[in-house]
Protein backbone atom coordinates (compact mmCIF):
# COMPACT_ATOMS: atom_id res chain seq x y z
CA UNK A 1 0.00 0.00 0.00
CA UNK A 2 1.50 3.48 -1.15
CA UNK A 3 1.75 5.91 1.70
CA UNK A 4 3.28 9.69 1.16
CA UNK A 5 3.02 11.65 4.48
CA UNK A 6 3.90 15.22 4.21
CA UNK A 7 4.68 17.16 7.31
CA UNK A 8 6.96 20.60 7.98
CA UNK A 9 3.78 22.61 7.00
CA UNK A 10 2.87 25.83 9.29
CA UNK A 11 2.24 29.44 9.76
CA UNK A 12 5.71 31.61 8.80
CA UNK A 13 6.55 35.33 8.56
CA UNK A 14 7.48 36.43 5.19
CA UNK A 15 11.21 36.13 4.72
CA UNK A 16 11.05 33.19 6.42
CA UNK A 17 11.75 29.29 6.11
CA UNK A 18 10.20 25.78 6.26
CA UNK A 19 11.17 22.43 5.58
CA UNK A 20 8.50 19.89 4.16
CA UNK A 21 9.49 16.38 4.72
CA UNK A 22 7.41 13.71 2.69
CA UNK A 23 8.00 10.15 3.89
CA UNK A 24 7.11 7.53 1.16
CA UNK A 25 6.50 3.68 1.67
CA UNK A 26 4.64 0.70 -0.37
CA UNK A 27 6.94 1.54 -3.41
CA UNK A 28 10.18 0.80 -4.58
CA UNK A 29 11.19 5.19 -3.42
CA UNK A 30 14.61 4.79 -5.30
CA UNK A 31 13.67 4.43 -8.78
CA UNK A 32 10.94 6.70 -8.28
CA UNK A 33 11.05 10.94 -9.52
CA UNK A 34 9.26 12.86 -6.94
CA UNK A 35 7.80 16.39 -7.08
CA UNK A 36 6.01 18.81 -4.86
CA UNK A 37 3.31 20.30 -6.10
CA UNK A 38 0.95 23.12 -4.32
CA UNK A 39 -2.31 24.54 -4.78
CA UNK A 40 -3.22 28.13 -3.56
CA UNK A 41 -7.13 28.50 -2.78
CA UNK A 42 -9.05 29.28 -6.18
CA UNK A 43 -6.11 28.05 -7.82
CA UNK A 44 -5.34 25.60 -9.58
CA UNK A 45 -2.16 22.99 -8.51
CA UNK A 46 1.28 24.10 -9.87
CA UNK A 47 3.97 22.30 -10.13
CA UNK A 48 6.95 23.84 -8.14
CA UNK A 49 10.00 21.09 -8.14
CA UNK A 50 11.15 17.95 -9.52
CA UNK A 51 13.84 15.58 -8.34
CA UNK A 52 14.61 12.78 -10.65
CA UNK A 53 15.92 9.27 -9.10
CA UNK A 54 19.36 10.37 -10.44
CA UNK A 55 19.20 13.56 -9.06
CA UNK A 56 18.10 16.05 -11.27
CA UNK A 57 16.11 19.13 -10.32
CA UNK A 58 13.68 21.46 -11.84
CA UNK A 59 12.09 24.43 -10.54
CA UNK A 60 9.37 26.43 -11.46
CA UNK A 61 10.08 29.96 -11.63
CA UNK A 62 8.78 31.65 -8.90
CA UNK A 63 10.44 29.49 -6.40
CA UNK A 64 13.97 29.45 -8.15
CA UNK A 65 16.69 30.46 -6.16
CA UNK A 66 14.75 30.20 -2.75
CA UNK A 67 13.91 26.44 -2.91
CA UNK A 68 15.56 23.24 -2.92
CA UNK A 69 14.31 19.97 -3.64
CA UNK A 70 16.38 17.53 -2.36
CA UNK A 71 16.11 13.03 -1.19
CA UNK A 72 16.64 11.02 0.81
CA UNK A 73 16.80 7.44 -0.80
CA UNK A 74 17.86 5.68 2.88
CA UNK A 75 15.22 7.48 4.63
CA UNK A 76 12.50 6.96 1.82
CA UNK A 77 12.45 10.85 1.86
CA UNK A 78 11.93 13.81 0.14
CA UNK A 79 12.31 17.48 1.35
CA UNK A 80 11.21 20.88 0.05
CA UNK A 81 13.68 23.64 2.00
CA UNK A 82 11.67 26.70 1.65
CA UNK A 83 13.45 30.09 2.29
CA UNK A 84 12.58 33.58 1.68
CA UNK A 85 9.51 32.56 2.37
CA UNK A 86 6.61 35.13 0.25
CA UNK A 87 2.90 35.91 1.28
CA UNK A 88 2.09 34.04 -2.14
CA UNK A 89 3.71 30.94 -1.43
CA UNK A 90 0.87 30.51 0.74
CA UNK A 91 -0.61 26.94 -0.67
CA UNK A 92 -1.29 23.12 0.47
CA UNK A 93 1.55 21.55 -0.68
CA UNK A 94 1.69 18.09 -1.77
CA UNK A 95 4.06 14.91 -2.31
CA UNK A 96 3.79 13.03 -6.10
CA UNK A 97 5.48 9.85 -7.03
CA UNK A 98 5.91 9.20 -10.47
CA UNK A 99 3.66 10.86 -11.86
CA UNK A 100 1.35 7.99 -10.11
CA UNK A 101 0.42 8.62 -6.30
CA UNK A 102 -0.11 12.12 -4.30
CA UNK A 103 0.04 12.75 -0.84
CA UNK A 104 -2.70 13.88 1.69
CA UNK A 105 -1.09 17.58 1.62
CA UNK A 106 0.43 20.01 4.61
CA UNK A 107 -0.84 23.63 4.86
CA UNK A 108 1.76 26.57 4.19
CA UNK A 109 1.19 30.02 5.12
CA UNK A 110 3.03 32.80 4.88
CA UNK A 111 1.44 35.73 6.70
CA UNK A 112 2.98 38.98 9.54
Amino acid sequence: QVQLVESGGGLVQPGGSLRLSCAASGFTFSTYTMSWYRQAPGKERELVAVITRGGSTIYADSIKGRFTISRDNAKNTVYLQMNSLKPEDTAVYYCYAGYKFWGQGTQVTVSS
